[in-house]
Order: C-alpha cells, then structure tokens, then sequence
C-alpha cells in the first residue's frame, strides 16, 4: 500500500496540464463574439469622449501670484511760478505704491505758499450777509471751517470766511498738454512670482534663462516675454493716446496669464501679457474723470509753516494674474472579454500507462 502511494505521488510530479482551446464553427457563437468586441471598443469610444469632454483626464490648480514693480526714468517740465525742474522716480512715482499696482504723474495743479490762517472761501456757495455763514461748519466741498463772516472774494463774488490754509485751491482744469507728456518713455520692471500649490511648483515671469545684460537691453515691444515695458506702449496698447490720457490720468490694467502644463512631455509655463482702459475715458459721460489726488510740500519761512499743494493727475497702473495649471491624470482601463462564447477543454495526460 505503501509502495503504491508512492508511486501515485511519483505520478503527480511528473505530470502537467496544458490549455486545450477548440475552434468552433458557428454563425451564433461568431455572431455572439463580435457583438461583444463591438459593444467593448464602443463603452471605450464613449468614456474616452466623456473625459475628453468634461477634461476628467486633467487636473487643475490655481494660482497665488505676487507682484512688485519698478519705475525709471526723468523728466524735464516747466511748472508754472517754477520755472524748468527736473523729476524722477521719487518725485513722480513715489505715492500710491498700492498692492499690485503702481502710479506716474502725468500733470500737475500747483497752489503755492499756503499757510494756516482765514481767507475767503473759493465761489460756489456765495454769500450775501454775515446770516448766509455759518460759524463752524464745513461740508465736502470747503477747503476750511467757517468763521460765520461774509468777506469779499473779488470784485464780483463774495464768499463765506474760513480758517484753513490759505490761500484756497483754485478750481483750475488741468493743463494741456499734460506737463510730464513725457512720461511715455518712462520703463517699469515688473517682477511676478507665482506657485501652484497643489502641485508645489513655482515660478518668476524673470525666467531663468534671462541675464543681467539681457534685462538692461530687452524691451517688451520687442520681446513678448521681457518684463520691461515702456508705459506709452503700455497705453497703446491698451487703445488709448498717451498724450491724451495724460491730461486728466485714468487706470490701465495690465493682465499676466499663465497658462501651465506640467506634464513631461509637453511641459510649458510661460506669461502672456495683455492690456486695457479699466475707467470711463469720456469726460462729458462721468462725473469727476480721469485719476487724481493731492500732496503737499512743505517748508519753514521766518519761522512760519509753508506749503505747495499740488493736485496731481496720473496713470494708475493696476496688475493683474491670471492662470492655472493642468496636470494629465495618466488611467489604466481594464475590459475583460466574457468567456462564454469560446470553450477550454483541460486534460490530464499520462506519460505512460499506469501498472
């Protein structure tokens, strides 16, 4: 018994199995076979389609941008009461360096040699008796508080007294041509920095094969991804007139678009730039046009405060970043054809015949 044990273990080892496949001839099972290959390449056909459609093969991130930018230039003017002087960057583009934006005076209303004391009111609200002013008040409009006292403004005109810096600022339009018109060659550097976190992934519109020498030589005109612009093509091409906008100031908006694929074998992230007029530009249309604010200087004279009060008109640059990045997702489909309409036959066959 032990014997025959042994000889059936024996067998076992030295046996295999192999994978009959039986080619049947049928119109149905033929049929049945074909049908299914069909209805696989279609539900393929479909899901493709699909993730084409609703972009399910890509992912996405927006961008976190950050933005500086750097003016240069000089300008030469005739200020009135001034005469010529000479304007940089301190002086021109020192205020209003608001978050990813950046502003050139373009024009300028001077009042000169202001100091604290009263002065009549500027016409608008006139006066006939003392009764018309009220002591203390003041609205939106008034350049001090009132003293309560009718005074005489010029020959034609009397206003309310005021305690504020005077003289008043005179209702003046500004000049024209605009007195810095040649802020159209001034440059800006704008410098970029941006990260798609999903994807930790960073980069500068400073891109790192530009140099040192090809920043100082490089204008945007020329080079769709120099980061140097000159601010009268900035305007242009914006569709506006430099020397016309000049004049009052106004807002141009600069767009950076990053449009990112990461994948390896297309891999691009690059800056594109764009350009447009973000106020009104039509002075009949809208009340209080164009772009302005007020600064003063100030100075000692014989122990009294002086001022020179300045309206200055500009161009508000604003920045603004646009992007995203997209990622192919790579998937892996597995169809398993049905075995119903094909036949295995498994058979066990001995080397030699069993004693």
């Amino acid at each position: 018994q032990r014997n025959l044990v042994g000889s059936c273990k024996m067998v076992a080892l030295c046996s295999y199995e192999t994978t009959k496949l039986v080619r049947i001839h049928s119109v149905r099972l033929g049929s049945l076979k074909w049908t299914l290959n069909a209805t696989v390449l279609v539900v393929v056909f479909v899901v493709s389609l699909v993730m084409l459609w609703n972009r399910k093969y890509q992912q996405f991130d927006q961008v976190v941008s950050s933005v500086t930018a750097k003016v240069k230039g000089v300008a030469h003017m005739q200020l009135p009461g001034e005469g010529a002087v000479i304007w940089d960057e301190a002086d021109y583009s020192g205020f209003l360096q608001d978050k990813n934006s950046f502003f050139v005076v373009t024009n300028i209303i001077m009042t000169k040699n202001q100091k604290q004391g009263r002065c009549p009111e500027v016409p608008g609200r006139q006066c006939q008796h003392h009764s018309d002013c009220e002591r203390g008040a003041w609205d939106q409009r008034s350049h001090g508080i009132q003293t309560g006292s009718c005074v005489k403004f010029d020959a034609l005109a009397r206003t309310c007294e005021v305690v504020g810096w005077c003289p008043v600022e005179a209702k003046n339009k500004p000049p024209r041509p605009a007195l810095l018109a040649s802020a159209e060659k001034f440059t800006v550097l704008i410098k970029n920095n941006i990260r798609f976190p999903a994807f930790n992934f960073i980069r500068r519109n400073i891109l790192p094969e530009m140099t040192e020498s090809y920043l100082r030589k490089c204008q945007h005109a020329n080079d769709s991804l120099c980061p140097i612009f000159m601010l009268g093509d900035v305007v242009n091409r914006a569709g506006e007139n430099f020397s016309t906008m000049a004049v009052e100031g106004g807002v141009i908006g600069i767009q950076i678009k990053w449009d990112c694929d990461l994948d390896h074998l297309t891999r691009r992230c690059l800056p594109a730039y764009s350009f447009r007029r973000l106020d009104q530009k039509e002075s009949n249309k809208t009340l209080s046009p164009g772009f302005n604010f007020r600064f003063a200087k100030y100075k000692t004279v014989d122990g009294v405060e002086e001022r020179t009060l300045y309206k200055a008109f500009g161009i508000r640059f604003d920045i603004m970043v646009f992007g995203q990045v997209t990622v192919v997702i790579t998937c892996t489909l597995f169809f398993q054809e049905g075995q119903n309409y094909s036949q295995r036959k498994v058979e066990s066959i001995p080397d030699k015949k069993e004693v």
